[in-house]
């Protein structure tokens, strides 16, 4: 399991990864105000809590997730425009 830091135009963005067990990988991207995580973490407690976050599923790493369009996202995350569909590069930029 690894921290990782990125840029993606111009922005430093923090993710993690990881195989937790045989082929239950963990990955995670967190912005300025918001997340986006794998389906492996729980929408239902980011939206508890208030959190601007959205689901990728299908990755095993942050190379993956940069890649995919998301499928959910909480209620929060819907008031600033990120909805399903939208692609993981779109909703970095509404999460710096």
């Amino acid at each position: 399991m690894q921290l990782k830091e990125f840029v993606v135009n111009e922005k430093k963005y923090y993710g993690f990864e990881g195989e937790l067990f045989s082929g239950s990988n963990l990955v995670f991207i967190k912005g300025n105000n918001g997340f986006i995580m794998c389906g492996y973490l729980n929408l239902e407690t980011a939206e508890r809590m208030g959190n601007i976050a959205a689901v990728v599923t299908g990755v095993k790493t942050i190379d993956d997730m940069l890649k995919k369009n998301i499928i959910s996202s909480t209620t929060h995350a819907q008031k600033v425009r990120i909805k399903p569909g939208m692609s993981v590069l779109e909703v970095l930029e509404r999460i710096f």
